[in-house]
């Protein structure tokens, strides 16, 4: 599953949209990628004639605005300048805040000006594609058992497995609800057992959904099948809440 991206900046005119473009061309078969801005105005021309000149496609680039996007899911959210970070607050969580804090390029008005910017930022994304592509590297079918068991050795992460194991497929504002705690928190813990490879997600809507990876190998099975059956108490009570949630019609999951 492709990782999503949002990269903001205030007016949303120029460099996010600028990154926004260019990590399309870069690498738009490993990420889905989106710009939004906390005050949006119009895409900048100077903006898009860099990225003409450059030969990535401009089709389909508009100012939005930060709000619009509330209430969607993002596994990445890149700020690009000092006030948007600022300002982004809750509407972004839980995903994943990077900082980057790039000159507004739009005050100068100058061709060179939009040139180095787009240079600079093309640079730092060719940092985070190669960065990410290292922490997502791990061949299928490979498991590191020491990195199976760190990943296991937190009780509610354990306990999430448990129950995504138990009932099949399950959501975050559903696992959120099951253990009482924090979505944001409820969603690091998954992205670590995504990212040693336990879990798998697939999205419907604005849902994230996660599964055990059909891909795991019989031993880290038999370690999960065994531990359930000997430690029931572990998902005990986050399976009567998740039954309660489930009687509740007023509680905003699907």
């Amino acid at each position: 599953m492709k990782r999503r991206v949002l990269f903001v900046c205030t007016a949303n005119s120029a460099r996010s949209l600028m990154a926004e473009a260019l990590l399309r061309d870069m690498a738009g078969d490993r990420f889905e990628v989106a710009s939004a801005g906390t005050e949006p105005t119009c895409p900048h021309p100077l903006a898009l004639q860099m990225l003409s000149e450059a030969g990535i496609a401009v089709d389909g680039l508009q100012s939005k605005q930060l709000a619009d996007l509330k209430g969607q899911y993002w596994d990445y959210v890149i700020t690009l300048c000092e006030k948007a970070a600022n300002e982004c607050g809750n509407v972004c969580e839980p995903a994943q805040q990077i900082a980057w804090d790039f000159p507004d390029p739009v005050p100068s008005n100058r061709h060179t000006t939009f040139a180095l910017t787009l240079k600079d930022l093309k640079e730092r994304l060719r940092l985070f594609t190669l960065v990410h592509q290292k922490e997502t590297g791990r061949k299928p079918g490979h498991y590191q058992p020491v990195a199976v068991f760190k990943a296991l050795a937190d009780e509610l992460r354990l306990a999430a497995l448990l129950l995504i194991r138990d009932q099949g497929k399950l959501c975050v504002c559903e696992l959120t609800e099951a253990f009482d705690v924090s979505q944001p928190k409820v969603s690091r813990h998954l992205a670590t057992l995504r990212d040693v490879g336990l879990v798998e997600t697939e999205r419907h809507g604005q849902w994230v959904y996660y599964y055990l990876n059909p891909g795991l190998p019989d031993w880290v099975r038999r370690v999960l099948q065994e531990t359930a059956q000997a430690n029931e108490a572990l998902i005990k009570d986050p399976l009567t809440r998740l039954k309660a949630m489930a009687d509740r019609p007023e509680v905003p999951c699907p």
